[in-house]
Formats: C-alpha cells, structure tokens, sequence
C-alpha cells in the first residue's frame, strides 16, 4: 500500500510542469499568440486607449493578470506585452505593475520547475547548465541579478533553470523583482512613444534594442556592480589560501 501511494505522488509532483504545457500548447492552438505583436499594437490601439479610459483599475488588473499568465506558460514574448503595457499606462504606473506581474508568473514557473525536478539535477548537469550551477555556487543573489539584466539570457529559460537547479526561493524572487526592472523601462518606454510614432506613420522595433550603446552601457554597469560580490569572494578566497 506504501508503495501504491508512493506512485501518485511521484507523478504529482510532475502535475504544474504538464499543467504548464498543456496551457502553452492551447494558448497557441488558439491562435491568440497572433495578437502579441506590434503590429496587432498598431491595428488595435485606439481601442487598447478607450479600454483603459472606460476603467483604468480593471484594465490594469486585467493585463497584470494576463502578463502573468503568459510568463506562467513561459511564452516568449514578454518584451511584447512590456511594450504594450508601456503604451497603456505609461511609464509611471506601467513599469511597476510589469515588474510585479512578470515577478509572480516567473515564480509560477520556477516552483513549478522546483517541485518536479529541483535538486535532483544538482551536481549531475553538464554544460551551460553546469556553469549556472556554479554561478549560483558562488554567490546565489548576485548570479540571479545577473541573469536578470543581461539580455543574452531567455526570461522562460531562466525560471526553469534555477528551479531545477535548487534556487531559494528568496532569492529568485528578489533578483527577479529588481533584475528586470532596466529591462522593462527600456521597452514599457518603447511602448509609451509608439502612439505618436504610430500617428505619425514611423515603423516601432525592437531588433536589437537592448544591444544599442545606449541601452546596453548602463545595463553592462549594472551586471558589474552585480558579480563584485561575486569577485570580492575570489579575492578573499585567494589572500586566504
């Protein structure tokens, strides 16, 4: 009898993981990934604006909800919805309820990650998964900052990636929460300008924007400000020995 009830708990853990998948698989059944892009941006925006003035509350509520939605499915598209919520409520309110959103979806993902498979995979993975183990070895909160600001990492793949490798949970929500925050300033402010470049007949893009000089130099400060704790222990570590 042990062992019989031993199984269906073996295979609930797994239970978010499958819930996950099968929710990113009906979101593109559906068909609805077609409407996170600018150009459904562009087609829809006087109705997006009249939306929000009928009921600023609601529609905030409403697109925090399905922000964290579609990081909880690890669609990857965040950047786009960033942009859209950027247009909306502009930078003042839009920022921080993208930063809270994404944070709660992103912990979706990672306790759901964390329950199927965290731990187990310690000290047996290879590859680049080997150097985030070691990275979060070093300094767990600093390599989580890092993660976060540097646009070279997928945000999906980051909330998987540190539930599997047994992050705290303090600190995956703490570097999540202000990691992403240059991030999303840079494209909630893409968003805020894109009516008037809409108005005014101009393409919005967002290829390469993060790796511009000036996007990319005060972002490339910060993920250094990130690893010197990570350093000063090297350094520690070496005038000890």
């Amino acid at each position: 009898m042990t062992a019989n009830a031993a199984k269906p708990a073996g295979i609930a853990r797994f239970a978010p993981i499958l819930v996950i998948l099968a929710a990113l698989a009906l979101f593109f059944a559906l068909g609805l990934n077609r409407y996170f892009s600018l150009d459904a941006l562009r087609d829809n925006r006087e109705a997006l604006n009249q939306w929000v003035a009928a009921s600023p509350a609601r529609a905030l509520a409403i697109f925090m909800l399905a922000y964290a939605g579609a990081v909880a499915i690890s669609f990857p598209g965040a950047s786009i919805l960033t942009v859209f919520g950027g247009f909306m409520f502009g930078l003042a309110v839009g920022v921080p309820a993208i930063v809270v959103a994404a944070t709660i979806g992103a912990a979706i993902v990672f306790f759901a990650s964390r329950s199927a498979l965290g731990g187990l995979l310690k000290g047996r993975v290879t590859g680049f998964l080997s150097q985030m183990e070691k990275g979060f070895r070093e300094n767990e909160l600093s390599y989580m900052f890092v993660l976060r600001l540097a646009p070279v990492f997928p945000f999906w793949g980051v909330n998987i990636a540190a539930g599997l490798l047994g992050v705290s949970a303090r600190n995956f929500v703490i570097g999540t929460l202000f990691g992403i925050i240059p991030g999303s300033f840079v494209y909630a402010s893409i968003g805020a300008a894109a009516g008037a470049a809409f108005d005014a007949g101009r393409e919005v893009s967002l290829s390469g924007i993060l790796l511009k000089p000036e996007t990319l130099l005060p972002i490339a400060g910060l993920v250094a400000l990130s690893l010197l704790p990570i350093a000063l222990k090297h350094i520690q570590k070496k005038s000890g020995d």
